[in-house]
């Protein structure tokens, strides 16, 4: 293959998440509820080589547009994504990721003692630090393998 070729090829339409910090592809496709049995269409390059960001990882995925909420959780984890969509086979619009203030209900609180895990009717909410995020209710910062705490569905 020559630096000339695609390794991927272009999709007719859908999201391409480009510039996703090298290893994290996988916690992307979690996020995104992507485990191969939904028969979405999925292209994943791992550790490809980049100028910018010496590896990366990119995430293609055919006839779907990302929500804000999903957004603004992969901007926890890969803040130096790039989000394209595409339709027909063109960039028509291209979203940098910036992180929010704060996100309700994504993430779990590591704090076994938190009231959000004690069968309480109680949405998480944590306030986005620049370098981590910090319960609402409890305090507990987390700084590292944000993707760990994402609350399932």
């Amino acid at each position: 293959m020559s630096d000339h070729q695609l390794r991927v090829s272009k999709i007719p339409r859908g999201t391409v998440i480009d510039h996703i910090r090298a290893g994290q592809a996988l916690n992307v496709l979690a996020i995104l509820g992507i485990d191969g049995e939904s028969g979405e269409t999925v292209s994943v390059g791992m550790n490809i080589p980049s100028d910018r960001m010496g590896h990366k990882d990119i995430v293609k995925v055919e006839d779907r547009e990302l929500s804000q909420d999903e957004v603004d959780v992969l901007s926890l984890i890969a803040p130096e994504a790039t989000i394209n969509i595409i339709r027909e086979y063109e960039v028509a619009e291209k979203q940098y990721l910036e992180r929010p203030k704060r996100v309700v209900g994504i993430l779990s609180c590591p704090n076994h003692n938190c009231i959000t895990n004690e069968n309480e009717p109680v949405e998480t909410k944590f306030d986005v630090l620049d370098d981590g995020v910090r319960c609402e209710y409890c305090g507990t910062i987390v700084r590292d393998d944000l993707a760990a705490h994402i609350a399932a569905e």
